[in-house]
């Protein structure tokens, strides 16, 4: 069980990954996911006009502290020095969405791919938290890490796999 499971030890137990003997190699990982609504709502979004002031930069802040709290909130998650976090959020007026992308970069013995993941989730829920009172009906979608590069499984794209 433990050669899949990272997490799991030989007796089924949880625990922290050992990463002393892995290489200090650059890491990246690029996470994305969005945030569906109401057309009134993305207008008010983007017009600058929610009484709760600017949604996108307040979302983008939220994200890029998360990356940096993740082993605070994913248990077994190791702290990283991250080097970069860069949080994304672009409106799409076709879907009635803004679309949200994390990359998270470090030269170290493990990946980043939590810290992104971590970074689109708390972006979109400070979103959904500063607009549930004129939309209660936004959906948080697709949130999946969408690439990867470094490590000894080296580099890797949701769009390859397919």
């Amino acid at each position: 069980m433990s050669e899949t499971l990272t997490h799991i030890d030989e007796k089924g137990q949880a625990r922290m990954v050992d990463v002393t003997q892995k290489s200090v190699t650059e890491r990246e990982a690029t996470a994305v996911g969005r945030v569906v609504m109401q057309p009134r709502t993305l207008t008010m979004i983007l017009d600058g006009t929610h009484k709760k002031g600017d949604v996108i930069a307040t979302a983008r802040i939220a994200g890029i502290m998360a990356a940096k709290r993740t082993p605070d909130l994913i248990p077994m998650c190791h702290p990283l020095m991250l080097t970069s976090v860069k949080v994304e959020l672009t409106e799409n007026t076709k879907e009635h969405c803004v679309e949200i992308e994390a990359t998270c970069k470090l030269a170290g013995q493990t990946g980043v791919e939590m810290e992104a993941l971590t970074a689109v989730s708390a972006a979109a829920l400070t979103l959904y938290d500063m607009c549930k009172a004129v939309d209660k009906g936004m959906q948080i979608q697709g949130i999946q890490l969408a690439e990867k590069k470094g490590g000894k499984s080296g580099h890797w794209t949701r769009e390859a796999e397919k």
